[in-house]
């Protein structure tokens, strides 16, 4: 069972759209109680990263994600602002990241090479994996995914980027660790590509 953390923010029922078109079970969490028996998480995420932290932390629901996400080793993967929202902190805001991957949000109008780009990066885009990862199994070849976005993540540690995209500057569009995974892209509207990385996120 794949639980989709309703906190607010995010596209939840494309996630759900997909997962049912594909005949996995889902649910969308809307309290802890839901998060009970759910084997994955998917964390969504849009908007401004001190609005996601403060929506998640008052949903309720993140001591339980936590406990299960770190301590029951349950797969996690974050989308876009959810992925920003793995790393320990952002420019963006003040509030503190969750810090389940090691690094830190920086701004694209910072990034040499891509000051003078518009802001948000927004549009299709190609992804080049550069690991073995299973979230990118059967996409290792001209992959593109949709993104929207101003911030990107930059791992502490580099061997944590699993999948890098070019706007004006490489950075890491997927980053994992042990079974937290995350994706700056938006793969619910990513058509067949965005199909076969959540069908291979359930399959983790």
């Amino acid at each position: 069972m794949i639980a989709i953390i309703n906190y607010g923010l995010g596209n939840i029922q494309a996630f759900v759209n997909v997962y049912r078109k594909l005949h996995i079970d889902v649910r969308v969490a809307n309290e802890p109680g839901d998060l009970v028996d759910a084997s994955k998480l998917i964390l969504p995420g849009v908007g401004a990263f001190d609005h996601a932290m403060k929506s998640f932390n008052d949903s309720g629901m993140r001591e339980d994600a936590e406990c299960m996400v770190l301590d029951g080793n349950v797969p996690v993967l974050g989308i876009c602002v959810g992925m920003q929202m793995l790393a320990d902190s952002s420019v963006e805001g003040s509030e503190a990241g969750l810090g389940w991957i090691g690094g830190k949000v920086l701004p694209f109008t910072e990034a040499t090479g891509a000051q003078n780009l518009p802001i948000p990066h927004m549009g299709w885009n190609d992804v080049t994996n550069i690991g073995d990862s299973p979230l990118f199994s059967g996409l290792e070849d001209a992959a593109k995914f949709y993104f929207l976005h101003s911030y990107f993540f930059e791992c502490a540690n580099s061997s944590q980027s699993i999948a890098i995209s070019n706007y004006g500057v490489d950075f890491s569009c997927a980053v994992n660790s042990n079974n937290v995974y995350g994706v700056q892209f938006h793969p619910e509207k990513s058509h067949h590509f965005g199909v076969q990385l959540l069908k291979n996120f359930s399959d983790i």
